[in-house]
């Protein structure tokens, strides 16, 4: 019996997200893994795509189940995670793609804001952003299930909540990057691709 970490939802949309990521992140070659969870993504994503470095992040109560799944699975292109709280220090290194999944509704607002202040420092010159997730539109949810999700988040914790597109591109924006892509996935969730426009000055 297994100890590692399992969320069905990864196992659900690794596929759909893999299909996006394959092309986008087919010039890229170091990844940066916002909020790896449970290790589950990276394995697969990092065994489809051998020319990536997948870089897996979190914070430090998750590290051990992520080691797990990166263990077993002894891929060449998986270091060992690091910890990685929005609110914290960053890793000096600069990448040329970053992925986040699911993250983002569940973090607090003013903790998105910081996790793009600080993709500012973390992005190469012409890299590309993918966030993976449920988004509302102008204010509006895109389905009845995605506003009961947003009403179980919030009872859950009240700081939490699918984010509303435009002011995550705005971010977005703030620091450099161009929206390239919004791909409808199943379920009712979006895949968000950016890019770093040639020439941002990130200090």
């Amino acid at each position: 019996m297994s100890d590692k970490p399992y969320a069905p939802a990864c196992e659900r949309n690794r596929d759909p997200i893999l299909a996006v990521l394959r092309t986008r992140f087919a010039e890229c070659r170091h990844v940066l893994e916002i909020g790896s969870g449970t290790g589950q993504h990276a394995v697969h994503f990092a065994a489809a795509m051998p020319w990536l470095i997948w870089q897996c992040s979190d914070v430090a109560d998750n590290l051990p189940g992520i080691r797990l799944w990166l263990d077993e699975a002894a891929l060449p292109n998986t270091p060992a995670p690091i910890e990685l709280d929005v609110r914290g220090r960053w890793p000096q290194a600069r990448f040329d793609a970053v992925f986040s999944a699911n993250t983002l509704h569940i973090m607090g607002w003013p903790d998105a804001q910081m996790l793009f202040a600080a993709l500012a420092a973390a992005l190469a010159t012409n890299a590309t952003l993918a966030v993976y997730g449920p988004f509302n539109y102008g204010g509006t949810y895109t389905s009845d299930s995605n506003r009961d999700f947003d009403a179980w988040l919030k009872t859950r914790d009240p700081v939490s909540g699918i984010r509303d597109f435009e002011a995550v591109d705005a971010l977005a924006r703030g620091i450099g990057l161009q929206l390239l892509a919004d791909v409808a996935m199943p379920a009712n969730n979006r895949t968000l691709i950016w890019r770093r426009e040639p020439g941002f000055n990130a200090t």
